[in-house]
């Protein structure tokens, strides 16, 4: 299935010279989402996972049916004062400065085999700093799958070392 017919384009959005790579119109077609997140769900097979975790909100949205799927846990990813219980927490860089991201401090066992999902690769701060909070728990990193990768913004050199899975490449 050629899933970037299902991605939609929208120029000048949120800011002019922006080309915005909407997803909502993959996830609003039952067939497109199925077979997107079948591809995920294989993906994380080959890879033996214990554990999905996902960055908010889209990761939440790619992550979860795959975690419903294999029949494991999903363990999000927050911004710094979004989860009710004790988190560890790292800060990243993004484009204006300094942001933190939170996980729970039981959320992830050691030795705990983990996807990461995401709905886009741009820039790869923060799955960057997700991966850091996963392994600052013990866990192992396993895999990252996303749904859209921007090439061109060249995120992949952060995951060096990681198997990551692109399903709508975009160079």
């Amino acid at each position: 299935m050629d899933l970037k017919q299902y991605i939609k384009i929208v120029p000048d959005w949120p800011k002019p010279g922006i080309k915005f790579k909407d997803i909502t119109p993959l996830m609003a077609d039952g067939e497109a989402f199925r077979y997107a997140t079948d591809q995920i769900v294989e993906f994380a097979k080959e890879k033996n996972i214990d554990l999905i975790v996902g960055p908010e909100a889209r990761g939440f949205i790619v992550g979860c049916p795959v975690a419903y799927s294999l029949g494991v846990g999903f363990a999000p990813v927050r911004k710094d004062g979004k989860l009710p219980r004790e988190t560890v927490k790292v800060s990243y860089g993004k484009e204006y400065g300094e942001d933190l991201l939170t996980i729970h401090k039981d959320a992830v066992k050691p030795g705990q085999r983990v996807l990461i999902t995401d709905d886009l690769l741009a820039t790869g701060g923060t799955i960057e700093a997700t991966i850091k909070l996963v392994e600052q728990l013990g866990g192992v990193v396993a895999g990252i799958a996303f749904l859209v990768e921007l090439s061109y913004l060249e995120g992949r050199s952060k995951l060096d070392g990681y198997d990551v899975l692109t399903l709508i490449p975009y160079e």
